[in-house]
């Protein structure tokens, strides 16, 4: 009892410091991506049979997207990842989480497909490694395979350009000076 009367003090501390109480904070920052092997998801016009792995996440930042069709936020948050992926410089891909293939694959088709793979999580295995508590929530992978940012909830263009985009640009800048300063 005295843990959790601790716990809840120091919650309201922080908050009366200004942090934000929605923010989870993950233990999977500046952690490795764990590791996955996700079996496409069908019906999709490109890549169509090409599994999603940890390994497609080495070499470049990317967005990694927890969705499904049967989730609301998503609807809300997706038309921003269409508009993210059409601006280009960053890779987004998707694990289809707790869904059919078919429904995934027809909401994509209805909706847009802003993904470049999509890994199908029926069983929650890769949610559960990554500490998935609903969707939608996205990760921020270095090209290193690091976890940089977990955003819990819909992505909206206010946190794209405020928050998303210019860590994603240092990230890109970081990793262009480290690889200028090897050769």
């Amino acid at each position: 009892m005295v843990l959790l009367v601790a716990i809840f003090g120091k919650r309201l501390l922080d908050v009366d410091r200004g942090a934000d109480p929605r923010v989870i904070p993950s233990v999977l920052l500046n952690t490795p991506m764990p590791k996955f092997s996700l079996a496409a998801l069908p019906g999709r016009k490109s890549s169509a049979a090409t599994p999603f792995t940890d390994a497609d996440l080495k070499g470049r930042v990317s967005l990694v997207n927890v969705f499904g069709s049967w989730c609301i936020a998503c609807l809300e948050e997706h038309p921003t990842l269409v508009a993210i992926a059409k601006q280009g410089g960053v890779q987004i891909y998707g694990i289809d989480w707790r869904d059919t293939p078919e429904r995934g694959a027809e909401w994509l088709n209805d909706h847009g497909d802003p993904y470049a793979l999509i890994g199908q999580d029926p069983d929650s295995t890769t949610a559960i490694d990554l500490g998935v508590t609903g969707a939608p929530e996205t990760f921020v992978v270095d090209g290193d395979g690091i976890i940089r940012y977990k955003q819990i909830g819909p992505i909206t263009p206010e946190i794209w350009q405020s928050t998303l985009r210019p860590l994603i640009a240092d990230l890109q800048k970081t990793a262009s000076q480290n690889t200028d300063g090897q050769k």
